[in-house]
Formats: C-alpha cells, structure tokens, sequence
C-alpha cells in the first residue's frame, strides 16, 4: 500500500493532517515535521492501524 500525508486547510484557517498506509508510529514519523511547521496540535485521533502494528510487535516479543 501506498503511504500518503495528506494536509487539509478549512476555510477557517484550521489545518488538519490525515495520514495513510502507515501502520504504528511511523505516521507520527513521517508527519512529525509537518505537525512542528503548522504549529501546536489541539487534537489527534488514532485510526486502528496506529493500534493494530502495535499490538503485533508486542504479540511477537512475548512469544520469541
């Protein structure tokens, strides 16, 4: 799958930055930079693919 950050910028002003084909926290990687440019974050919202790379790794340690 293709990883794409997407920026969307409301007729107000607010700006908001939508993330897809990461898996984990590689989204907050790879957005890390924009998110430093457009300033401090009031908000974030998780999508199930934050929780289901995570959930995995934790899975493959406990088992070795």
């Amino acid at each position: 799958m293709n990883q794409t950050i997407e920026i969307i910028i409301a007729p107000d002003g607010q700006s908001r930055i939508e993330t897809q084909g990461f898996t984990g926290s590689d989204c907050r990687t790879a957005s890390r930079f924009l998110e430093q440019a457009l300033g401090k974050a009031t908000s974030e919202q998780l999508k199930p693919e934050f929780h289901h790379r995570a959930s995995e790794e934790e899975h493959l340690q406990e088992g070795h």
